[in-house]
């Protein structure tokens, strides 16, 4: 089965493809929806958050189904599905982000971890009922990870 995907915008901030260690929580981008799609932006305006598909356009297929996160020697070997590292089988990501305002076709976005000119897949609305899980479990060396001040988003 062959599956094709077409973007339906772009994502435009000012960070480059080169740089790797980045505050993405902090980053602001703005996407712009390819004009056929600007319509269907209508009512997205009413949420504070919005799901973004993306695709990793520079990353590279996986050597190995395992990794460390991060590559850090002290995280365990784990497999590729356990980790949110861009290099995947199929290099698609998704970031829930603050919308902080829309005008025409363009929405701004903070916290989006996306390159500049990297291509947006889908938008979808956050849904707390539905995309909350309050009491999800994560193990502990991403709890470990994540209290170190060199955790980065991308897992």
């Amino acid at each position: 089965m062959e599956v094709t995907l077409r973007p339906i915008g772009v994502v435009h901030n000012s960070v480059s493809s080169g740089r790797r260690e980045v505050k993405w929580e902090k980053v602001e981008s703005e996407i712009e929806v390819n004009s056929e799609w600007a319509d269907a932006l209508d009512g997205i305006e009413d949420f504070s958050h919005v799901w973004v598909l993306f695709y990793l356009s520079g990353s590279l297929p996986p050597e190995s189904p395992r990794t460390r996160p991060q590559g850090r020697d002290d995280a365990p070997l784990v497999g590729r599905f356990a980790t949110r590292s861009p290099v995947r089988p199929n290099p698609i990501g998704l970031t829930p982000v603050e919308l902080l305002a829309i005008e025409g076709n363009r929405l701004q976005v903070m916290g989006l971890d996306a390159f500049d000119g990297t291509p947006v897949l889908d938008l979808k609305p956050y849904l707390p009922r539905g995309d909350s899980i309050p009491h999800a479990r994560v193990p502990e060396w991403l709890t470990r990870l994540q209290s170190r001040s060199t955790y980065r988003k991308g897992v």
